[in-house]
């Protein structure tokens, strides 16, 4: 019974490379037409596959209706958070999962740090999008021209003398982090408090979230953070291999072999 899935199953990512006869089934299967047929049958049975009109078979309304249903009750907070909590017990520091909705980024969870001087963030509360790192890993997926409008509407508030100034320096900031595939804030927002992010992609490789690690510089050096930014990116590749269902060894993203002490913050 196995091997019919087993057999069942390969017949699904060949029909995604287009429609495919008979014999090009069995072929790939390396099956007798009507081993491929039995199986096609069931497949159509149960709305996976058609046959069109030219008796070649492609994929069916069905398949297509369970993979949207699937990526609508995906939780990506349920997914990351055991491996936030993981990250949080080996480097002792504040993380945080964000999202990018209706034109604001929220913080949606949260693990404290084990250190006495805490950050104050709050899940469900905005970010300071202009400065953020977990906000630039976001809005930095989003098409050219999307990210264009986005950042001319912003305000840019001068929180410190590391905020970023306009709109101008934000896209030019934007399309490196895009490049690199992660981010920093380093004393954009306070003076005090320093953040390097990774993002949390999903099976078409776009952003669905973005993670991130945040100390105060009296517990650790803007230095020593970077020097934390290789776990916060294979945790957020851990998280998005579970979320996206994508194989253990696949790769996910852009990322420029820059050093990772590379400060490109405003």
């Amino acid at each position: 019974m196995s091997q019919t899935v087993d057999r069942a199953l390969s017949i699904l990512p060949l029909l995604a490379q287009g429609p495919a006869d008979l014999g090009q089934v069995a072929d790939r299967l390396g099956v007798h037409k009507s081993t491929a047929l039995r199986l096609l049958r069931t497949l159509h049975e149960h709305g996976l596959v058609y046959r069109q009109e030219d008796q070649r078979y492609r994929l069916g309304a069905r398949l297509f209706a369970l993979a949207q249903e699937a990526v609508e009750n995906l939780d990506v907070r349920e997914i990351a958070h055991p491996h936030l909590v993981a990250l949080n017990e080996r480097i002792g520091h504040t993380v945080h999962l964000a999202v990018y909705e209706e034109g604001e980024v929220l913080y949606i969870d949260k693990v404290e740090s084990r250190y006495p001087v805490r950050m104050y963030s709050r899940i469900g509360r905005p970010v300071a999008i202009t400065v953020a790192a977990v906000a630039k890993l976001l809005l930095a997926d989003l098409p050219e021209a999307e990210r264009r409008t986005v950042a001319e509407k912003l305000d840019y508030p001068t929180y410190t003398s590391r905020s970023t100034p306009n709109a101008a320096a934000f896209l030019k900031e934007l399309a490196a982090v895009r490049e690199q595939g992660w981010a920093t804030d380093l004393g954009g927002h306070e003076e005090s408090i320093n953040c390097v992010a990774a993002p949390v992609r999903g099976a078409d490789g776009r952003v669905v979230a973005a993670m991130s690690v945040s100390a105060p510089n009296v517990v650790v050096t803007a230095e020593e953070l970077l020097a934390l930014l290789p776990q916060v990116r294979r945790t957020a590749e851990a998280v998005s291999r579970e979320y996206s269902g994508s194989p253990a060894n696949s790769t996910q993203g852009s990322t420029r072999p820059n050093h990772p002490h590379e400060d490109t913050s405003s």
